[in-house]
């Protein structure tokens, strides 16, 4: 056979069966022969069935080709390669139906997708990632626990595909986020602030069976190694013993707790965009949750317009008036000191997020993480545990 470094690929059509499988394989080879390359793909997105007769010659074909794989499968088909176990054993890709967004209203965002409202009774998560089949379903199974624990959320029925990119479908009546009611009705804060904070405390005092959510201590530690470069030595070196010293914790954190991510349906409020789902110490979800309401938004107020939909002031209102429900106090020591807690996070947040992602090739970006530098210098002076 002449080999190349290109893939050799083979489209399937019909049915594959008793009758025709040996021809089938036949088929299959004899293209294998012509076109060369390693490794095989099928392509079956336009093979409808396939018998027992078949998936013999699916596996003859991985004892010549062990690295090949099948892509763009049907669901039904899919289904039998899964139920058999071949699945297993063989790479093989579900196909989805494919959906536009075009002119779609976007109704909420999360750190790796948006969420846009594709009918009167779906909305779609359309994720950032364009290789996102892993991520959706690991925020499937990761909804589903936090379900079965009783955390309200919308769940997820469908995958599909979505320009060049996969997005998961999930039923949404009438639904409009927190942030969408903040921006139309800035009156209604106080009830946001009181629905906000009782799904945040019902998340945090759930408990999560050991090993089936990630720990956000991980997370934050790979935040704080990000930003060491920008740090000083000795201010670097406390915010990790300040981060490594805070203890293990099973309860829930949702990670990305922001207005865009709760839903008001019907009267409930759901909780979306769950693939940042973890346990944790709930200083950690305090952090992002002052980053999302002030921290992002301090040498730009005017864009968490672009972002929440309402104004840099009713961000700050809304992060203090929560501290406050949160914690159950009015008074101001004790509010100072948990919000310099979370600003330490914040901030150490913020400077990861931007040498992450490059952000520190102009002037102007330098001197965004020299602010954020500053601020967290100012404040960890004031920290010497992060717990309360």
């Amino acid at each position: 056979m002449t080999m190349n470094s290109e893939p050799c690929r083979i489209r399937l059509f019909g049915r594959i069966d008793s009758n025709n499988a040996q021809q089938a394989e036949k088929d299959i080879r004899a293209q294998m022969e012509e076109k060369g390359g390693t490794p095989l793909v099928l392509d079956a997105r336009d093979l409808d069935y396939i018998s027992s007769a078949g998936l013999r010659i699916i596996l003859h074909l991985r004892g010549t080709c062990p690295d090949m794989r099948i892509e763009r499968v049907k669901p039904d088909v899919y289904e039998v390669f899964e139920m058999t176990g071949i699945a297993q054993i063989i790479d093989i890709e579900k196909d989805y139906r494919t959906i536009s967004i075009e002119g779609c209203e976007e109704i909420g965002e999360g750190a790796n997708g948006k969420i846009y409202r594709i009918d009167g009774d779906n909305v779609v998560k359309v994720y950032k990632n364009a290789d996102a089949l892993t991520d959706i379903l690991h925020e499937r199974e990761v909804a589903r626990l936090a379900l079965i624990l009783g955390i309200p959320t919308a769940i997820s029925y469908d995958v599909v595909r979505v320009q060049d990119s996969y997005g998961s479908v999930f039923e949404m009546l009438s639904a409009q986020s927190f942030s969408g009611i903040l921006a139309a009705d800035p009156s209604k804060l106080d009830w946001c602030v009181d629905e906000y904070v009782k799904l945040l405390k019902l998340i945090h005092g759930t408990v999560v069976p050991e090993g089936k959510l990630p720990d956000i201590q991980k997370t934050a530690l790979m935040w704080v190694q990000t930003a060491l470069p920008a740090l000083p030595k000795e201010a670097g070196e406390k915010v990790l013993s300040l981060v490594l010293a805070v203890p293990r914790d099973p309860h829930m954190v949702h990670g990305d707790y922001h207005t865009k991510n709760l839903m008001l349906q019907s009267g409930e409020v759901l909780l979306i965009d769950m693939d940042t789902l973890a346990t944790g110490h709930p200083i950690f979800e305090l952090g992002n949750i002052f980053n999302a309401f002030v921290g992002f938004y301090e040498l730009d107020k005017e864009a968490i317009l672009d972002f929440q939909g309402f104004d840099f002031e009713t961000g700050r209102r809304f992060w203090q008036k929560t501290l406050a429900a949160y914690l159950e106090t009015e008074d101001e020591g004790r509010l100072r000191e948990v919000e310099d807690k979370a600003r330490v996070m914040g901030y150490t947040r913020l400077i990861s997020r931007a040498l992450r992602h490059g952000f520190d090739k102009t002037e102007q970006e330098k001197e965004a993480i020299a602010i954020w530098r500053e601020k967290l210098l100012e404040v960890l002076g004031k920290v010497d545990s992060l717990v309360f």
